[in-house]
């Protein structure tokens, strides 16, 4: 089966900022943001840190994160002068990938990449059938030709910046690519790039001092804010495994049966007094699930959506609410939930989840098993939480 690979190259021996993978970046060491981002983005399989340095090697084991393997890539390929295919393909030749493999190229340099920024650029490499694909940023400033002459605007029609389209500028956060491709190419990019836009403000790197001091204050307002403030909008929850036993009862007449929970009716009411928004995406289609959902009086029901179609529906939802998946707290119990747990602000599942989930690291595994109260259990934890 075709993996994702998050490879994240780091040196030892930083010029320009001595020791700058590790320098704390926001009270964390630079590298862990994008290792977090990598690790908490339900698409990625693995992540792979490619390092010189026995000091980063410490650093980067002891985040403790799942998903991370340490590579020690040659001295060879760690000095100044080292390009950084050299050691993806140092990589990928003494490491038992398939050519199909996806293979994402993250730049510790570029700290306010997140989690969804990744889910987004797989998922859009996938539709749009690239080849491979790099993240840019839309620049809206006016450039000139040495001789005088206008870039990119006629200076004699000054456009307004809403009404300007900007130019897209290669920010150099990631870039996407199958090892098949790279081993062929012998780059980070080839065949039919996609491009994946990033936000404005992700368009520095740190490369100067200058630049680490500008990127935390961005980091703070843009990424950091976000963490610190998190407010749950929505709640949204699976059926089978979670308002229910996941039993399937039958009556004599042949009539299916669900048995759900009155405590779990009550962390309904108690969302709504919250004024929080709510509603029940199910794989499944039944009157009976219609008729639950009409008792607990939920503002959105969305039947029949399986896999990917669960994540639509809630951001379909998100898009009528006027919010984002981070202020989206979800419940959800098996594999056809994985992405949209991956994807919220706030993930939940019963102790009694499949293995899969519960190893998502974003995850809150909650004490009690589907259909005995574990959705009260998990709103009781929002509504003490609440900002």
């Amino acid at each position: 089966m075709r993996s994702n690979i998050a490879f994240i190259p780091v040196r030892g021996g930083s010029k320009s900022i001595p020791q700058k993978n590790i320098k704390l970046f926001c009270g964390k060491p630079l590298i862990y943001w994008t290792v977090k981002a990598a690790e908490e983005c339900g698409l990625v399989d693995k992540i792979i840190v490619a390092t010189d340095s026995d000091e980063i090697r410490d650093v980067v084991k002891a985040f403790n994160f799942s998903k991370v393997s340490i590579y020690n890539r040659s001295h060879e390929n760690a000095s100044d002068t080292s390009s950084t295919e050299s050691v993806m393909l140092e990589y990928i030749r003494q490491s038992n990938l398939s050519s199909d493999d996806i293979f994402m190229l993250v730049q510790a340099t570029s700290p306010l990449t997140e989690s969804s920024h990744f889910y987004e650029a797989i998922e859009k490499i996938k539709e749009n059938k690239c080849d491979s694909l790099l993240t840019c940023v839309r620049n809206y400033r006016f450039f000139w030709n040495e001789d005088g002459t206008s870039k990119n605007y006629d200076y004699r029609k000054r456009p307004r910046r809403q009404d300007f389209e900007g130019e897209l500028m290669e920010n150099g956060a990631f870039y996407i690519n199958t090892v098949g491709n790279i081993l062929k190419s012998k780059n980070r990019l080839s065949g039919k790039i996609g491009i994946y836009e990033m936000p404005e403000y992700t368009a520095f790197e740190i490369d100067e001092p200058d630049d680490w001091t500008v990127m935390e204050s961005l980091m703070f307002r843009h990424v950091l804010s976000k963490m610190s403030k998190l407010e749950i909008k929505l709640f949204l929850s699976d059926v089978d495994g979670v308002l229910t036993d996941a039993g399937m009862y039958y009556s004599e007449n042949g009539d299916e049966l669900k048995k759900f929970n009155t405590r779990d009716g009550m962390a309904f009411q108690l969302l709504r007094e919250a004024g929080i928004k709510t509603g029940i995406i199910t794989s499944e289609n039944t009157k009976l699930v219609e008729a639950r959902a009409n008792k607990l009086k939920v503002d959105y029901l969305f039947q029949g959506k399986r896999d990917g179609g669960k994540l639509s529906s809630a951001i379909e939802i998100c898009n009528k609410e006027g919010i984002s998946l981070t202020e989206v707290a979800y419940i959800g119990d098996d594999i056809n939930c994985y992405n949209l747990l991956s994807q919220v602000g706030l993930a939940f599942c019963p102790n009694d989840a499949h293995k899969r989930i519960k190893m998502l690291p974003n995850v809150k595994i909650l004490n009690k098993a589907g259909g005995a109260g574990v959705v009260r259990e998990a709103v009781d934890y929002v509504i003490e939480n609440l900002k």
